[in-house]
């Protein structure tokens, strides 16, 4: 079979014009071409459209993520294909992928096989600029911070408190630690700084969680960057900074519109990480896909303990939005893995394994329909080592759970083969009855019983511990008036722990809090847990090596 970007390279694009205009109805007079194959959708368009009905909401997630993956994208990719082949209006909302992980480890995030948005290696590289512009913005707000405390800092600002960091779209492990302002007087005040990838960013979560360009002015206003002295809040409207960051993001804020490889139209648009933010698109361009098309496939970072729940309990109490439905991910190999398996053994069929890793995936599925209330399929993403009894014994052994589960070949057939699972998410939407859906905690309560009901519910977890420094800072945020924010837990997203090597459904852990992050602008604070970095480090031989430009001007190497 043909590798991802030689598929992606061969495909025959429809100008992203005749697709707005065929599939949506846009007329081109309201796109913002870049190029043939992408453009933007005009936010005053989209603010025409708000009488419209919306459409179902279909919410993808999946098992705890494995080095074997699970392939939650490209079965986004492959149920909006198959929707739309059954005649039916569709779209798909997927995150922008980052730069980091397209030239590190992970790669890219545009689906896979024959189940990609495209043009793939713009969507996996520079595409329309939104990851530059959050960069510029981000980074502009710092450089103002350390020119208000060289200037005199009227504001009183204690240097040893700012916790604004700049950012680079790269995995940098060398700028995790630095120290600006050397180099005498005229270069600032010297102090400790670090830089985070762009989509750890507080700001990456903003542009996502915002609706307009006044709500993003207020939620950058919002941003708390350091603290006085007598620990008084600085915000960057304090700094005057909230309008010339906005002006760096207007024009990034209105959705970007793309195709699959069966012209699917898609929005991909926003990339916050799915730990130490919310890990989903934009509500912009879900919000717009919903007034748009009958069916929206959208996508939630990592596994159902996190992703989901982020998208649960931070989009949609944030926009209001709800699903109507949820798809969760599964392998034959994540299943064997979880079980026990070693990754390099995977390929052997193994139905005992297949049923110990089942209490992962078990729990998962208790998750999203008992806490969130959302009915759900699973969708098991058929690799070609899968036998046909490993095969049976899942769809048996979900079937037992009450949930039915829908073999997809998507990857190696397109949108064909995720016809069934397309017809189930359908009779699913269809006969799940009057909406269940729940948040996981409500907003009265304090943050750290927010915190243990996301232990005990989600993870199995006995309790919630937490370092010193980082109960101090809960209380202070408690005193300060942010109790009432939701909270956006940043483990591994290995396992139900904090210990990425704990597999399956551990139960009577700890959940250890290291760090409290405060997150004014976005809404919602950060629990910082185990040994989770936002800036990452490359691999010891990293994608970089194999991607390549051709005489001819082809990309090559990416996935």
């Amino acid at each position: 079979m043909l590798s991802d970007i030689e598929i992606a390279n061969a495909a025959e694009l429809r100008p992203i014009a005749q697709v707005a205009q065929d599939e949506l109805g846009i007329d081109p007079a309201h796109l913002v071409p870049y190029g043939h194959h992408k453009a933007k959708v005009d936010l005053g368009f989209l603010e025409s459209l708000q009488d419209r009905p919306l459409g179902k909401l279909v919410l993808m997630t999946a098992m705890s993520p494995t080095p074997a993956g699970e392939g939650k994208t490209t079965t986004t990719v492959g149920l909006a294909d198959a929707l739309r082949g059954l005649g039916l209006t569709t779209m798909a909302c997927l995150r922008e992928p980052s730069m980091g992980p397209v030239f590190g480890m992970k790669g890219g995030a545009a689906g896979g096989g024959w189940a990609q948005v495209v043009p793939m290696s713009d969507i996996n590289l520079h595409f329309t600029g939104d990851f530059a512009a959050i960069a510029a913005a981000n980074n502009l707000l710092a450089a103002l911070i350390d020119n208000h405390i060289h200037h005199g800092n009227a504001l009183g600002i204690d240097v040893r408190s700012v916790d604004w960091k700049r950012v680079v779209d790269l995995n940098d492990r060398a700028l995790r630690d630095v120290t600006v302002g050397l180099g005498g007087p005229a270069n600032g005040y010297p102090r400790e700084e670090g830089f985070d990838i762009v989509v750890a960013s507080e700001l990456m979560a903003i542009f996502c969680l915002t609706e307009s360009w006044a709500d993003l002015k207020r939620r950058i206003g919002d941003i708390v960057v350091a603290h006085t002295r007598d620990k008084r809040p600085i915000t960057a409207r304090d700094l005057e900074a909230a309008g010339a960051m906005a002006v760096l993001l207007r024009d990034a804020l209105a959705p970007n519109l793309v195709q699959t490889l069966e012209h699917t139209p898609a929005f991909v648009h926003g990339g916050p990480f799915a730990n130490i933010a919310h890990g989903c698109s934009s509500v912009v361009a879900t919000r717009a896909a919903l007034r748009l098309a009958d069916y929206v496939v959208t996508e939630a970072g990592f596994g159902a303990d996190l992703g989901a729940e982020k998208f649960v309990d931070i989009k949609c109490r944030k926009s209001g939005l709800r699903p109507d439905a949820a798809v969760v991910v599964a392998t034959v190999r994540a299943l064997k893995f979880h079980g026990g398996v070693a990754a390099a053994d995977l390929h052997v069929e193994d139905l005992d394994a297949v049923e110990r890793g089942m209490e992962n995936l078990a729990r998962h599925l208790r998750n999203v329909r008992e806490v969130y209330g959302i009915p759900c399929v699973v969708a098991l993403n058929r690799f070609p080592t899968d036998t046909d009894a490993e095969v049976a014994r899942v769809v048996e052994l979900v079937g037992e759970l009450g949930v039915q589960a829908h073999p997809a070949t998507h990857f190696v057939d397109g949108g064909v083969g995720a016809t069934d699972l397309a017809k189930g998410v359908l009779d699913l939407i269809e006969t799940s009855g009057p909406s269940t859906f729940s948040f996981t905690y409500p907003d009265g309560l304090p943050l750290k019983e927010k915190a243990e009901t996301i232990a005990h519910r989600l993870y199995g977890a006995s309790s919630v511990t937490w370092d010193g420094k980082a109960r101090r800072r809960l209380d202070r945020l408690e005193a300060d008036g942010y109790g009432g924010l939701p909270v956006c837990v940043a483990k591994t997203q290995y396992s139900f722990s904090t210990d990425p090597a704990s597999l399956g459904a551990p139960t009577g852990h700890d959940l250890h809090v290291r760090e409290v992050r405060l997150s004014a602008g976005a809404g919602f604070v950060v629990l910082v847990c185990g040994d989770v970095m936002t800036m990452p480090g490359l691999p010891a031989v990293p994608a970089a090596s194999r991607i390549d430009l051709l005489d001819d001007g082809t990309i090559v190497g990416l996935s």
